[in-house]
């Protein structure tokens, strides 16, 4: 009698021990998080770069030499440095999320910098581009992938007053990213021997710049410098033409957008604006990863910074693949890397965790799509920026 109820306990072992022999025969799932801002005027970046990140998943989730499926963690910051701070606390209390590609607003990007180096989570920068995010700290767990505004505005300055232009009235709003950039655009243009008639500190919700721009046509500037991102910047140059102001409009990085000349129309013609890397295009990486994010379909564009979003991923997935997926080991492999090949070239970090790219390229708006300075008309001479 106790030999048959036995029999039905040894069958139930050998069961279980079939059932894990197989599930161990399926990779670990390990997550990574990605926060940039998924909803709000910016949207568009955000949802490029989560798109783009979410194709470095499946890239190498489709992969047979993957030692682990992974999985996106995607978390809205809006672009606002309060929610930035909830949605960063959430991915680093998280002990599953074992890194992060982080933020494409500055303002964001600083507000988290601590939450990131207080959990222990190695997160990698996509986006956001001011200098004090990486050098700002000596957190170890916090990198970059794209570069800093500080070449940025170097260049810029440098390449307007090559253009011939001499005078220029500042407007920026009043984030830790656009009074970051006029710091920097004033410093490079002021040794460049170029003037600025006026500065006008404004706030990135504001909707009506008529006093701004009233005493700015009163000043007669060449340029209007613009520091921010583009619902502001398309709100500014509109008022420009109401006002009958033909100034050419210089912008950052934060305008590199889709959604900057969808939402001007016909009045984007002729704007400028400079951004750190190659056109995506031009990256060593670059035509691989447009036809495969042409390929899912995705219903928004890759954005100017899409290409920096996957890189990122890439990296970290490539660090998971060498050290296993632990927070420690993650970062400090990271903060070793040199000459890692990438989309959008070799990275390097520094002791600060930022890759050195020197590379600043310059855009113009022509016939309604940003296009490379030098493959434009106006660097051919058949159109004229003044």
């Amino acid at each position: 009698m106790s030999d048959k109820l036995k029999l039905p306990n040894v069958f139930i072992v050998l069961i279980c021990c079939v059932f894990l022999i197989g599930c161990s025969d399926q990779p670990e799932t390990i997550k990574i998080t990605f926060i940039g801002p998924l909803t709000g005027g910016v949207s568009a970046g955000g949802l490029g770069g989560r798109n783009s990140a979410d194709l470095a998943i499946s890239l190498r989730n489709e992969s047979p030499d993957s030692n682990y499926k992974y999985e996106l963690v995607s978390l809205d910051d809006e672009c606002k440095p309060n929610i930035g701070v909830q949605v960063a606390t959430k991915a680093a209390a998280d002990k599953n999320i074992v890194a992060g590609v982080t933020h494409y607003c500055s303002a964001v990007a600083m507000g988290t910098v601590d939450v990131y180096h207080k959990f222990g989570l190695p997160v990698i920068v996509w986006g956001a581009v001011l200098p004090d995010i990486t050098y700002g700290n000596d957190h170890p767990e916090i990198h970059r992938v794209n570069g800093t505004m500080i070449n940025q505005n170097m260049v810029a300055a440098e390449f307007m007053i090559e253009q011939g232009f001499s005078k220029w009235a500042v407007i920026h709003d009043t984030t830790d990213y656009g009074k970051g950039h006029f710091k920097y655009f004033e410093k490079a243009l002021t040794e460049r021997s170029g003037t600025i008639l006026g500065t006008f500190g404004v706030n990135p919700d504001q909707q009506d710049f008529t006093a701004e721009l009233t005493k700015i046509k009163a000043l007669n500037p060449e340029v209007i410098y613009f520091g921010g991102l583009a619902p502001t910047g398309v709100r500014i140059r509109a008022q420009m033409d109401k006002l009958g102001m033909d100034q050419v409009f210089q912008g950052t990085s934060g305008i590199v957008s889709d959604a900057f000349i969808d939402g001007v129309g016909e009045l984007a013609e002729g704007v400028l604006a400079f951004r750190e890397g190659a056109p995506t295009e031009k990256l060593p990486g670059g035509k691989m990863f447009m036809q495969a994010y042409e390929a899912r379909d995705f219903n928004e564009p890759a954005e100017a910074y899409g290409a920096f979003a996957f890189a990122a991923t890439d990296l970290i997935i490539d660090v998971i693949e060498k050290v296993g997926p632990d927070r420690k080991l993650i970062r400090e492999e990271l903060n070793v890397i040199r000459e890692h090949e990438s989309i959008v070239g070799p990275i390097t970090f520094d002791s600060h965790g930022q890759n050195t790219i020197a590379l600043i390229t310059k855009y113009v708006i022509q016939d309604g799509s940003w296009v490379l300075w030098e493959d434009s008309e106006y660097a051919s001479g058949n159109r004229s920026l003044k």
